[in-house]
């Protein structure tokens, strides 16, 4: 699956022929590159750009792994082969590892923020992905050290406000979720309200969502919680308004989670190049 999504990137990319490197570069001509940081981040998709370039039998040697916090100047990889082959991908190869090092340094710089203010909440991506892209962003959020949450809509039941709306309220919702859901499936609801955050925990959900709610309006909901001895039955998730300017202040209500979506829908990409070393001609077989 991989490998076809990264010639469908390829062929977009590349649609009948890279023109200008067909015209440039002789077809013997073999070329030695490094992949390079132009700035500080923690690095992600190194298995995936590896795949690519060894589609097109060319020669990558990580000089990293995914996961390590690298400075400006460091070479990431090294590739050889044919100099239309590496050209042709340079783009697609750098779009890659740009957006998922923004994501994976996004979610590490925030699990930091919680970890270094003695905090035990987990950060979590959303589905708030480019589509095409769902894989390689929440792949880059896991390798920064958050969750993936939910990648696709069935690996777990999540209760919404259209749904809630739709069934005629929470109970009735969670009801009809039950007549089909297998045991090894979580039940989660989201909630605009204590109200509501009371009758999901109430009405057994495994994870309730606090939704857009006001520092405020969580510090009471989780209150209610506490003392309808309710707060150690259910994992409470808080979505919806989270920056890096408020995420300690959210996290210091103790919830379990804290999801954002920001972490792959506003990804900064981080600054990568592909620098040819030197050049040299593919040696004919006798």
């Amino acid at each position: 699956m991989l490998k076809k999504k990264l010639l469908e990137f390829l062929a977009e990319d590349i649609g009948s022929g890279d023109i200008t490197s067909n015209a440039v570069i002789p077809e013997e001509t073999m070329i030695q590159a490094q992949i390079i940081a132009k700035e500080s981040f923690v690095v992600a998709g190194i298995y995936e750009v590896e795949t690519l370039f060894r589609t097109l039998n060319v020669t990558f040697k990580a000089k990293v792994k995914d996961g390590d916090e690298v400075c400006k100047g460091t070479v990431i990889a090294e590739v050889e082969g044919h100099g239309r082959s590496i050209l042709s991908a340079e783009r697609t190869a750098l779009n890659i590892l740009m957006r998922m090092c923004g994501i994976a340094t996004a979610s590490r710089n925030m699990a930091k923020m919680i970890q270094n203010a003695g905090l035990k909440v987990r950060i979590a991506a959303t589905r708030k992905t480019a589509p095409g892209l769902r894989y390689f962003d929440k792949r880059a959020v896991m390798i920064g050290g958050g969750n993936t949450h939910r990648v696709r809509l069935d690996d777990a039941f999540l209760i919404k406000d259209n749904h809630i709306k739709v069934a005629g309220g929470v109970r009735e919702a969670l009801q009809r979720v039950r007549a089909t859901a297998s045991f090894s499936k979580k039940i989660e609801v989201e909630a605009k309200t204590k109200e509501e955050a009371i009758q999901a925990a109430t009405l057994g959900a495994d994870i309730v969502m606090l939704d857009n709610m006001t520092l405020e309006k969580v510090r009471e909901t989780m209150k209610a919680l506490n003392a309808q001895n309710l707060r150690d039955k259910v994992l409470v998730e808080i979505s919806g308004g989270i920056t890096r300017e408020n995420l300690l202040d959210y996290a210091r209500l103790k919830p379990d989670i804290i999801s954002l979506g920001s972490l792959t829908h506003s990804v900064k990409a981080v600054d990568i190049s592909l620098e040819v070393v030197s050049t040299f001609r593919e040696k004919q077989s006798l």
